[in-house]
Order: structure tokens, then C-alpha cells, then sequence
């Protein structure tokens, strides 16, 4: 492992939602969004750029009927085009909740670039959601989660058997994303006796990275990453120590 040149930014967001109360059967949602740069500079772990969002998520009647006890937020409406359902409702307002979020963490990075355009930004999830995520030089997203998988058969085993501080060859991943990446996956840890994504991430770059040299180079800087453990988390496997402290930071200072 490498140590990463000069500085480097980690940017997550967290979220937070409950139920407040029904109109009749339609559920009333509260979700606190927040999303934040860390920058280490010197060793150092400071701020960059921070964002809050308060948004209330509900059937347009049952907000119009609450307008006034609600606190302060920005109302979202959930379609109105089937009759209420409250388990339907909750789960169309999780996505909701969830978009809200993964929009924040776009302003705010880009709130960031705008300030500095050439430090590298090591995004916690997919870069293909976004087009100027994409296409930044600069940046790479780290993703923790392996609901979907790129191969199967034969490539699949090897990919999820791949040895500790390894990488797959390069692909380009499914084609749902908004904007084309590059990727691979790199065990972080040792998989042997734990589960076979213990250790294993899925890098995702712009295309203009998608270059062994590349995926060598970064590879053995996010191998750099994995000291200090973010223990006691239990994604600590996955999750940078970087990535880490940005959730730390924004769920201290809610």
C-alpha cells in the first residue's frame, strides 16, 4: 500500500426518518437528510462543506391537513394516483427519503469541486449517478453493497474469491447507471473463515481512469486507507476510516 498524495476529501451523507402521524390511513414522514465533505490536509481531518435538509413526505391531503404542525420543512408529495395504502406509502416514502439524500450529497460535492476542482474526492457509493461525478478525474466512488453483481458462473466465483489486497480486471458496470464508469473490485481484508464479501468493495472511476496503471495506483492507496479500523462499526470490513468520520461528524452535530 501506498500512502495518497497530497490531499484527499471523503464525502458520505447519513439520514434519519420517522412516522408523525397519520390523516386517516395515510402516513406523515420526518426525515432529517445531511451530507458532508471531510478534507485531510497534513494528517488532518477538517470540514470542507456541509448541507441540511428537513422534508415532510405524504399524500397531499394529509400534508395540506397538517400544514401548521408540521416543523419547518420542505414538503414532498407522494403520487396520488393509486388509493392509500399505508405500507405501500411508507416504502414509496423511503425511496423518496433516500433520493432526497443521495441529491444532497451531489450538491455538496459539487459545492466542493467548485472550490477545489483537482483534489481527489473518495465518494462512499456509486459515481454512475450522477454525470459530473462521472466524468471527474478526480474522484472515485467506493461502494459497499453487492445487491447486484457483475458476472456469474465461473466469473462470479473468482470475483467473490478474489484474495486479500487484489483487484478483478477492469468492466464497465450495468447499464442502469445515468453515466458511464469504470470499475473493479478490491479486497480490503482477508475473506478466508467469514463471509465471502468480508474485505470487498467495488471501485468506480471515470473512464478516463479505466487503465490498469490507474486501478494499480488507487487500488494501493485505498489499501493505504484501511488504518485506522473504523471500529466498532460493524461495516468496518468496508468502510474507510475517512468515509467513517464524515458520518461521525454529521450525526454529532445534527
Amino acid at each position: 500500500p501506498d500512502a495518497w498524495p497530497g490531499v484527499v476529501a471523503f464525502l458520505d451523507g447519513v439520514q434519519r426518518s420517522e412516522v408523525v402521524g397519520y390523516v386517516g390511513s395515510a402516513p406523515i414522514i420526518l426525515a432529517d437528510v445531511a451530507a458532508a465533505v471531510r478534507e485531510r490536509r497534513d494528517r488532518t481531518l477538517r470540514t470542507a462543506a456541509v448541507g441540511r435538509r428537513t422534508v415532510a413526505i405524504g399524500r397531499p391531503a394529509a400534508l395540506e391537513a397538517l400544514e401548521g404542525e408540521l416543523p419547518a420543512a420542505d414538503l414532498i408529495q407522494l403520487p396520488n394516483d393509486e388509493p392509500t395504502h399505508p405500507v405501500r406509502d411508507l416504502n414509496a416514502a423511503a425511496r423518496l427519503v433516500d433520493q432526497a439524500r443521495g441529491a444532497l450529497e451531489v450538491a455538496i460535492g459539487r459545492t466542493y469541486r467548485d472550490a477545489d476542482a483537482t483534489s481527489w474526492l473518495v465518494i462512499d457509493g456509486s459515481l454512475g449517478q450522477s454525470p459530473h461525478r462521472a466524468a471527474d478525474a478526480f474522484a472515485l466512488g467506493v461502494v459497499k453493497s453487492h445487491l447486484s453483481l457483475p458476472f456469474e458462473g465461473e466469473e462470479l466465483e473468482r470475483y467473490l474469491r478474489l484474495p486479500h489486497a487484489h483487484r478483478t480486471s477492469i468492466f464497465a458496470p450495468a447499464s442502469h447507471h445515468v453515466a458511464p464508469v469504470r470499475a473493479w473490485a478490491l479486497r480490503l481484508w482477508p475473506w478466508e473463515g467469514r463471509d465471502l464479501f468480508h474485505g470487498l468493495v467495488r471501485i468506480e472511476v471515470a473512464p478516463a481512469n479505466g487503465n490498469p496503471a490507474s486501478a494499480d495506483r488507487i487500488s494501493r492507496w485505498l489499501l493505504a486507507e484501511r488504518a485506522p479500523i473504523s471500529a466498532p462499526d460493524p461495516r468496518w470490513d468496508r468502510l474507510l476510516y475517512g468515509i467513517h468520520s464524515v458520518e461521525q461528524y454529521l450525526r454529532a452535530s445534527r
